[in-house]
């Protein structure tokens, strides 16, 4: 099998692990920097071009896009969809994920547990979203964060206004969301490939840090899911539509909440915490399951 493996840095430990476990089973894998990438959207004649070169032959994509190139990426991955590759993850469902507002409205739809989560463009309701997430203390995240960024805990609500206010001023769309103390500064990824858990890690944040996020200098440590927090997680990734992603969910007093979907997760922190071959659980699934032209959007909106 030909396998495209859609990625700005080659080097990073995630990526070198999915090339060394497809080329372990015995497949070509070429990591095609997303964004030197250029598209001929011609009529039934869909084309990638990279340094030169078109891109031909290809069974499957593994897209690996940046949270920063989230647009340019999905063209890419739509174009690849369009030329019947089948793609790890499909446009739409990375898309959906992507949009924090739209993911938690979907999670929700489908009954999955969530923190209380407000939303509001007018800084004049400040106030009364407050009170609907609950008051202080209060988590406060930007739409467009990614890895912990862009994620403040206010104390009390004289702060949380003033934090709000100074996002509403800069134009940035946020999300007030219940802050769950009992988790007490640490949250599970669960690993969902194909419909099924496949690792679960529990992640600890940095002293002082309310974030666990291993970028930010937390630890991680292998977990037991309960039955109910592995439902959770393999739901979450059904409502998004994602084949292979990681779910992070607290445990709060009222059973697991779901935090994110991330559809591209790191594989370092759970494989040295976990010792479980992720790249190759994920290989497999592309093996099981790369059929060409079995796309399910074929580059839907």
């Amino acid at each position: 099998m030909k396998i495209a493996l859609m990625a700005r840095n080659a080097k990073l430990y995630s990526h070198q692990r999915l090339k060394e476990a497809a080329e372990e089973r015995g497949h070509e894998i070429d990591i095609i920097n997303t964004l030197r990438c250029y598209m001929n959207i011609a009529s039934r004649r869909p084309e990638i071009y990279y340094n030169g070169d078109k891109l031909t032959g290809y069974d499957a994509v593994i897209p690996r896009i940046g949270a920063s190139v989230t647009f340019y990426g999905l063209a890419v991955l739509r174009q690849f969809e369009m030329m019947g590759v089948y793609p790890l993850n499909e446009s739409v469902a990375i898309g959906r994920s992507r949009d924090k507002l739209r993911s938690m409205q979907l999670l929700a739809r489908d009954g999955i547990g969530l923190p209380v989560t407000t939303f509001a463009h007018d800084p004049k309701q400040t106030d009364e979203v407050l009170k609907l997430a609950g008051g202080a203390p209060i988590v406060i995240k930007l739409l467009e964060g990614t890895q912990g960024l862009g994620v403040v805990l206010a104390d009390t609500d004289r702060s949380a206004t003033s934090v709000v206010e100074a996002f509403r001023a800069s134009g940035t769309n946020i999300l007030l969301q219940e802050f769950i103390k009992e988790a007490g500064g640490t949250d599970i990824r669960a690993i969902v490939v194909g419909g099924k858990v496949i690792a679960a890690m529990k992640r600890t944040g940095a002293e002082g840090d309310f974030r666990s996020n291993l970028h930010r200098g937390g630890s991680a440590q292998v977990i037991k899911l309960s039955p109910e927090e592995r439902s959770t997680a393999v739901r979450a990734a059904k409502t998004m539509g994602l084949n292979v992603c990681g779910v992070d969910m607290l445990r709060a007093n009222h059973g697991p909440v779901v935090m994110e979907v991330n559809s591209s997760p790191g594989l370092e922190g759970v494989e040295k915490a976990t010792g479980l071959d992720v790249a190759g659980k994920i290989i497999e699934h592309i093996e099981k399951n790369a059929v060409k032209g079995t796309t399910k959007t074929k580059g839907k909106g």
